[in-house]
């Protein structure tokens, strides 16, 4: 079980024909909980789907009782119709259960931009009672419902003493920080408020998604959200949960980076040594942005002249002659200049480590990012065709 491992959840995916492959594209989480709170976080994209535009004025009324969500169409960008559309989900929600507020129903979509006719509302508003009929404590069916081009579902669990965290998530491309970085369910039994949820979820989600760039893509559909039962009865403490909670995360990062679209070598970009660990993130975001040693990482070139070239475009406290840079355990820069031989270097296995030395404070951080491969340019090249 995903995310109703926890107490006091339902869930359930359907086939309601968004995808042409007429797998699972409709899914839905319900908090059943005494003491229901929730906490949601979002893409920090201007551009913004429907359905974030709803969640927000969602977040804003309290606990969220339930989240849809469909694959097989973002409903971005496509007018007054498709906020309707987003409305009319979550009315339907509401009403097939009985006892909740449309207010109260997170929405979230993913897919293509620009689809959301009357065949895609239909088929997710007519199917919505089908959808609830389905739900059960025991699914295991959600997680397969919001797949795009993912190839794997992604889940992960925490059992707590006498609680526990249930969660799972999509995301291949468009891989980018932003608060949350692609779509994401999050459970919990514990008994937490909405404010303390909201604490530990940005805590969460800053050490994990947001340090995942895979493909410096910013999504307009992003939403992590986190909802609490407390049918455990538990309140553990608030810095317990939120270290919980950030593991949970950070395993799903991981997956998501595995999963990215056409990667050949899941790179993990460790820097240490720096003033902050703001300047450590920028660092190594300047080089997981960096098309030159991606291109380099897929050629399994340990090309580290990339790496300061990269990093001496970030305003970090550093100096570029005194940084030391390794590939996979090997140091082949140190103090800005070749150390070991490249050819001591092997990036032929897929799981591929840099790291960087700055040597100017204690602070430290990892970004997690992916090759550039031919792969990853076909299959973008084709996704709406």
């Amino acid at each position: 079980m995903t995310v109703t491992t926890p107490q006091g959840f339902r869930s359930a995916g359907i086939a309601v024909g968004l995808k042409s492959t007429g797998k699972p594209d409709l899914a839905l989480v319900v908090n059943d909980g005494p003491e229901p709170a929730s906490a949601v976080v979002f893409t920090s994209n201007r551009a913004q789907a429907n359905p974030i535009l709803w969640s927000r004025k969602v977040a804003e009324n309290g606990a969220a009782r339930a989240v849809i969500l469909n694959s097989g169409g973002a409903n971005c960008f496509t007018g007054d119709f498709g906020y309707a559309t987003t409305r009319l989900t979550a009315e339907a929600v509401a009403r097939e259960l009985g006892d909740a507020d449309a207010e109260r129903i997170l929405v979230c979509s993913t897919g293509l931009i620009g689809t959301g006719d009357q065949t895609f509302r239909d088929r997710i508003v007519d199917n919505i009672p089908t959808l609830v009929s389905a739900l059960a404590a025991d699914d295991e069916t959600a997680p397969a419902a919001i797949l795009t081009t993912d190839s794997v579902e992604k889940t992960a669990t925490h059992r707590g003493d006498g609680w526990s965290i249930g969660a799972m998530a999509k995301g291949a491309g468009m891989l980018a920080p932003g608060l949350a970085t692609m779509l994401v369910v999050i459970t919990t039994d514990a008994r937490l408020s909405d404010e303390a949820l909201d604490v530990a979820l940005r805590r969460a989600t800053g050490a994990s998604f947001d340090r995942l760039d895979s493909d410096g893509c910013m999504s307009t559909n992003d939403q992590v959200t986190l909802l609490a039962s407390g049918a455990s009865g538990v309140a553990p403490d608030a810095n317990e949960f939120a270290v919980a909670l950030t593991g949970v995360c950070d395993r799903l990062a991981a997956q998501l980076q595995a999963d990215a679209e056409g990667a050949s070598h899941d790179i993990d970009i460790e820097v240490r040594g720096a003033a902050s660990v703001a300047d450590a993130v920028e660092v190594g975001r300047s080089v997981a942005r960096n098309n030159l040693f991606k291109a380099a990482i897929f050629g399994n070139d340990p090309n580290w002249g990339r790496v300061l070239a990269a990093i001496g475009t970030t305003e970090a406290a550093l100096d570029p002659y005194q940084v030391d840079v390794s590939f996979n355990g090997v140091r082949l820069c140190h103090a800005g200049a070749p150390d070991r031989p490249v050819d001591e270097c092997d990036l032929t296995p897929r799981r591929t480590r840099v790291e960087i030395d700055l040597f100017v404070g204690e602070h430290a951080a990892t970004i997690r990012t992916n090759d550039l491969t031919h792969d990853y340019v076909h299959e973008n090249s084709a996704y709406s065709s």
